[in-house]
């Protein structure tokens, strides 16, 4: 029983997961204390309020709709979503084009060198062979000892 949980576990696709799960809220953090310091101070002091969540409140009757707090989140998002793809994305895209290129080109240079020859690339070469076995069949054949070529006929 723990046997099954243990090749799952050790499975690598299990460890990479939680090596992400814990770089990613440690990014989470990290993306927080700079939407917190610089980018809510900055909006904040445009829409001239105290924090980013309470910049563009709109209340209706008892309600109050807090359109800061949903530009905060977006801001997080967006800076999440660029690293992201900057650092990860990218590079491993490139990595792939690069593979596919170096699998495109090898089975390419394979493929012409077992391409078969042409009919007339052919020809010329059965020409050839036999003009050589004639060349050797006149010379072996003064050389020989007339006779069956073969003992048992």
């Amino acid at each position: 029983m723990f046997n099954g949980f243990k090749e799952f576990i050790l499975r690598g696709n299990v460890i990479d997961l939680a090596v992400a799960v814990v770089i990613g809220a440690a990014f989470t953090a990290v993306v927080t204390a700079i939407v917190t310091g610089i980018f809510n101070p900055i909006i904040s002091a445009i829409f001239q309020s105290d924090t980013l969540n309470d910049a563009l409140d709109v209340h209706v009757g008892s309600a109050t709709i807090k359109f800061g707090l949903v530009l905060g989140a977006i801001i997080q998002f967006l800076i999440v979503a660029l690293v992201v793809y900057f650092v990860f994305v990218l590079p491993i895209n490139h990595l792939k084009k690069v593979a596919f290129f170096k699998n495109q080109q090898s089975p390419a240079t394979e493929a012409a060198a077992a391409t078969p020859p042409t009919e007339a690339e052919l020809l010329t070469e059965i020409r050839d062979l036999l003009a050589a076995q004639r060349s050797v069949g006149a010379v072996t054949a003064s050389q020989t000892p007339a006779g069956p070529p073969f003992p048992n006929e």
